[in-house]
């Protein structure tokens, strides 16, 4: 009976025992009727009593199991299948992306155009690297979504204005020969866009893999360290040429 609304066989069998009986029934009782193994009854009974199909009562010491009325019954499947169909109505399904895959793209305004995109995606966080004469003309955009509770943290290689609090620059010097123009951005720890110029070619990835998103995050506080580090103690770092020859080898 109850199979055909999506019931067990065995909480079908008991409640047709339960239902045609003019008694209320013992868990022995219902064994003997329903067939159901005596391992399971009181596991299938205790979840039609969840279910609200079930009266229970003791007398003498024993649990009396009765189904609850026929109309009744009939009455209450209509109205939840009523609910059901109704919330599936209203329901927005979405497929949550799970794209592991690395894009490539190149040019230049490409480039700037997918950087802006990620920006206006970003929900929770953006970590933002590059050159400052990159980044000045983000910053009026990020300073917005700043003051929406959006996390924004900046690394600029060279000065920018900014109203930002988290923000990061290193001021290179002559010798720094391994610093090379780049841009590097992380939204909401999900997503990143990392692009470098080569040949004079803007060439640049942009991916959701999980590892690779986690490696370019700490990526970023690598360089963020760095520069805090640098700053903070240059005349001492700078005394050292072991360490000084290091510090320039760098990319940041």
């Amino acid at each position: 009976m109850l199979q055909k609304f999506g019931f067990t066989q065995y909480e079908s069998q008991i409640f047709e025992v339960l239902t045609s009986s003019s008694e209320p029934l013992d868990a022995s009782s219902i064994v003997k009727y329903s067939h159901v193994p005596k391992s399971k009854v009181y596991e299938v009974l205790g979840r039609l009593v969840e279910k609200g199909l079930l009266l229970t009562s003791f007398q003498e010491r024993k649990k009396l199991y009765t189904a609850l009325p026929l109309d009744i019954t009939i009455e209450k499947l209509t109205r939840e299948f009523q609910e059901n169909v109704e919330a599936l109505k209203h329901s927005e399904y979405k497929l949550t992306p799970n794209d592991d895959r690395v894009w490539t793209i190149q040019d230049h305004p490409a480039i700037v155009s997918l950087t802006e995109d990620l920006i206006s995606r970003a929900e929770q966080s953006i970590y933002i690297s590059g050159w400052s004469d990159d980044i000045q003309p983000l910053l009026s955009e990020l300073e917005s979504l700043n003051r929406q509770n959006i996390k924004i943290e900046v690394l600029s290689v060279g000065d920018v204005k900014t109203l930002l609090s988290d923000t990061h620059v290193l001021l290179p010097v002559e010798k720094h020969e391994a610093l090379e123009r780049h841009k590097l951005i992380i939204i909401d720890e999900k997503e990143i866009l990392f692009a470098g110029l080569e040949h004079e070619t803007w060439q640049g990835i942009t991916t959701m893999s999980s590892p690779l998103v986690k490696f370019f995050t700490e990526f970023f506080y690598h360089d963020v360290a760095l520069t805090e580090i640098t700053k903070k103690y240059e005349s001492t770092l700078m005394q050292d040429e072991k360490i000084k020859n290091i510090l320039m080898k760098l990319r940041y």
